[in-house]
């Protein structure tokens, strides 16, 4: 069960990437865009963290990769969100 909810994830964040920079083309804000790449590297996050658990379980260990592509998300949000209002 587990398994389906990461892929969902992991869809659902490449659907909101995907919304997000069509918005992006449509208006030129560039707080979407932004927010879109962010969404991106979260949805790699969430197929790293299927293939962490599911795939390669006692194999390897991807806790300090997923981390951070994660960490990397949200400074590309944070990166965006304070260059937009500054």
């Amino acid at each position: 069960m587990a398994e389906a909810v990461y892929i969902l994830c992991a869809l659902t964040s490449m659907l909101c990437a995907m919304l997000l920079y069509r918005g992006y083309r449509a208006n030129r804000t560039r707080l979407l865009f932004w927010a879109s790449l962010a969404f991106l590297l979260l949805a790699i996050n969430n197929v790293v963290l299927y293939v962490d658990l599911v795939i390669l379980p006692v194999l390897a260990d991807l806790f300090w990769y997923r981390t951070g592509v994660a960490l990397a998300a949200m400074l590309l949000l944070l990166f965006g969100l304070v260059w937009e209002t500054g």
